[in-house]
């Protein structure tokens, strides 16, 4: 029982940094893409910064560390500033799980190299895998999970856009919606379907990153041949 709780401790230790990494990203990815827009907005709430206190939301941050799934605290926007507003809030509210799967990606990258050429007796090493391979899980599951269309989720923001009609329906339970998504995390009730969608992204981006590490021993041979 002990070494249970042990191994959920290490674990937590383990997904913290990758969970503030995946969450300040996320939402500065957010307020630099309504930035670049001409929305001034989240720079003068002070949200392009990589404090994590500034974008950390206590029951999503939870939800991440226990479930690898989760949200932080909206950005604010003004869609007025924007020249064309649906398209605006469209490429806004994509940019923060964009930038999660970039970071997913970037994070199995270095998981592939740390256990290519990273001395396999250090436990430093080893450590550095497990915690760079979280932040791949955390980064694809707070990317898929922000992608439901489900207020106050990002996927939300881009149906309502796509069809207007949808915010008025969510508008009738937006102030609940956060309550909502805590009891179907917690119920288990996205367990399954969520699981299926990360990894279906994880194995798509792994692919990828592979077909990258069976190329780099061939490359380092050319080069010496050269």
């Amino acid at each position: 029982m002990l070494s249970y709780y042990i191994s959920q401790i290490q674990s937590l230790l383990y997904a913290a940094p990758a969970v503030l990494a995946a969450i300040i990203f996320h939402e500065c990815a957010h307020g630099w893409v309504s930035d670049r827009l001409g929305d001034p907005t989240p720079r003068r709430a002070g949200r392009l910064t990589l404090n994590p206190i500034r974008h950390l939301d206590p029951a999503g941050t939870l939800c991440l560390l226990f479930f690898h799934m989760g949200w932080a605290k909206p950005v604010p926007i003004n869609a007025r500033y924007y020249k064309n507003p649906r398209r605006g809030v469209i490429l806004v509210s994509l940019a923060g799980p964009f930038a999660n799967f970039i970071l997913a990606f970037l994070s199995l990258l270095l998981y592939g190299l740390l256990a290519l050429y990273a001395p396999s007796a250090s436990a430093f090493w080893r450590t550095l895998e497990i915690i760079v391979y979280y932040g791949a899980v955390i980064n694809v599951g707070l990317g898929v999970f922000n992608l439901i269309p489900f207020p106050p989720l990002d996927g939300s923001h881009v149906l309502e856009e796509l069809i207007p009609a949808v915010g008025v329906f969510f508008s009738r339970f937006q102030s609940y919606g956060r309550l909502l998504l805590l009891l179907l995390l917690a119920s288990g009730a996205l367990s399954r379907p969520l699981s299926w969608l990360d990894n279906a992204v994880l194995n798509g981006l792994w692919g990828i990153v592979y077909q990258i590490l069976i190329r780099l021993p061939v490359m380092a041979s050319e080069s010496a041949v050269v």
